[in-house]
């Protein structure tokens, strides 16, 4: 029996023709050195923050890390006083990415939660491996709870998120802050997250080729260069799905469904159900791995950004 081949949303495949079309290919970093990957990542990300209005309010700033200060991005809602804030870790295989190439979509869910958002521009690696990425994100959401009156943003409303990557270290963070007593985390939105270091579930085999945003290659270059130790893969730090998850915030989960992670996103939203943690779990047909950053030209991302505003007003009411 022949299995129909799965159906990418027309207008993300017209997008990715159109960054093809500028040569603006994205570099696996399994088979090409870090500085060509992390060069094509920005040369993506300018193109597709194209036409983004900073808000009236943005700054750069300095947040107290376990190792050195980490850098970070404030964007403020207009006329919204001290407004909730979501702690948000980009995608980007631990590896790639930074604090300009989430712009466009990080400025929409501002202006559509009402919400302020600081975005961690965490270490990267294979400068900096395990744990330092998941350090630097608790460090910064202590700091959010720490600051802030000085931040100017309601402390009783806090919540973190991410996407691929920067979800996993949202996710573990969250379970870190919880295990020490006194979280002040009231909501998780959480974006095609990475929760294993299993890559064979049948999603990573009908969609781990590279077509759909991440290759099983990639994936595992991502361990390989993340991690300092293969046995660090079974820390829960590292694969958050390994830990008690009873007594975490409410959860948001939003995939594609054509994005290799889905069965460990599906899996993470039962076992936070059989915990007792509220979870909306929300699937979007024909998206791909690393949606969040299309929504100039894709309007199915645009909706996705609108929901998780949505799902941000309706946690912190």
């Amino acid at each position: 029996m022949t299995v129909a081949a799965p159906v990418v949303d027309p207008e993300l495949a017209a997008a990715n023709a159109l960054l093809r079309e500028r040569g603006l290919v994205a570099v696996d970093p399994a088979v090409a050195p870090i500085a060509e990957a992390r060069r094509a990542t920005d040369g993506i990300s300018a193109f597709l923050n194209e036409g983004s209005e900073p808000l009236a309010e943005e700054c750069d700033l300095l947040v107290p890390g376990p190792a050195a200060d980490v850098p970070c991005r404030l964007y403020r809602p207009d006329s919204v006083m001290r407004p909730p804030l979501l702690v948000y870790a980009h995608g980007g295989s631990f590896a790639l990415g930074d604090l300009d190439g989430w712009d466009g979509a990080l400025r929409a869910l501002v202006r559509q939660s009402g919400a302020a958002v600081l975005h961690v521009d965490y270490r990267l690696a294979p400068e900096h491996r395990f744990p330092a990425g998941f350090d630097d994100m608790v460090a910064a959401i202590r700091y959010a709870a720490r600051e802030g009156t000085r931040l100017d943003i309601d402390l009783a409303r806090l919540a973190a998120g991410g996407d691929s990557a920067g979800a996993n270290l949202a996710l573990g963070a969250a379970i870190a802050l919880r295990d020490g007593g006194g979280s002040p985390l009231r909501f998780l939105l959480l974006h095609y997250g990475a929760y294993s270091t299993d890559g064979d579930s049948p999603s990573w085999r009908r969609f781990g080729t590279g077509s759909y945003g991440l290759s099983r290659s990639q994936f595992d270059w991502v361990w390989s260069t993340y991690l300092e130790r293969p046995e660090q893969k079974n820390d829960w730090r590292v694969a958050p799905l390994r830990a008690a998850l009873a007594g975490l915030p409410p959860t948001r989960l939003a995939i594609g469904t054509v994005d290799p992670l889905l069965d460990d996103n599906e899996r993470l939203a039962a076992e936070l159900a059989a915990a007792g943690v509220r979870c909306q779990f929300v699937r979007y047909e024909g998206l791909m791995h690393g949606y969040i950053r299309y929504g100039r030209l894709v309007g199915a991302v645009r909706q996705a950004i609108a929901e998780s505003a949505e799902a941000l007003r309706h946690a912190f009411a």
